[in-house]
């Protein structure tokens, strides 16, 4: 029998009204948000979570997944990380790599979809998680419809018919189609 699977994909941090302040309100519902969910999917057998190793809702998710296999009876949850290429992170503030470091050590598996910094090797990336998927939990809004790497990747997950949770980023409102 094949684990089933998660990948999660979801914005920045600069998409969100609060930004980069995860003390806010709404940062913190997202969160629970996607720990709910995690733990709705291992009932139905998910075992296996990709995430895409940015900042915002992949470094949350991946936070959020850890959380949920520290807790009893989860033990057999794999965090799978996909990483557009390899430093991805170069940039990024030392906080935030810490943090991305702690995740890389704990987790299952750690790939790197592509060979340099471009759009293909995170079209690479999203691809890979959801051709590898059973489910997708996108923190999406399917009304703005905003041009984003989030937005193929749900667009894509719903061409190959995987069952999609969308979590609203403003309202955290959800709904599975």
């Amino acid at each position: 029998m094949s684990v089933k699977s998660c990948a999660i994909t979801g914005h920045r941090p600069t998409r969100f009204k609060f930004g980069y302040k995860e003390n806010y309100a709404g940062c913190k519902r997202l969160k629970k948000r996607l720990y709910e969910q995690f733990a709705l999917l291992y009932e139905k057998g998910v075992r296996r979570f990709y995430v895409g190793g940015s900042l915002g809702v992949d470094m949350w998710a991946g936070e959020q997944v850890l959380t949920l296999k520290e807790q009893a009876g989860y033990d057999d949850i794999e965090l799978v990380i996909i990483l557009p290429f390899d430093g991805h992170d170069a940039r990024w503030d030392e906080r935030s790599r810490k943090r991305m470091e702690i995740l890389r050590k704990k987790c299952f598996k750690c790939l790197i979809a592509g060979k340099e910094d471009c759009r293909e090797s995170y079209i690479k990336r999203n691809c890979y998680m959801v051709d590898h998927a059973d489910f997708l939990v996108a923190v999406y809004d399917n009304e703005r419809n905003l041009r984003s790497g989030t937005m193929q990747t749900v667009h894509y997950a719903e061409k190959k018919g995987l069952a999609i949770t969308l979590i609203h980023p403003d309202t955290g409102a959800v709904t599975s189609g």
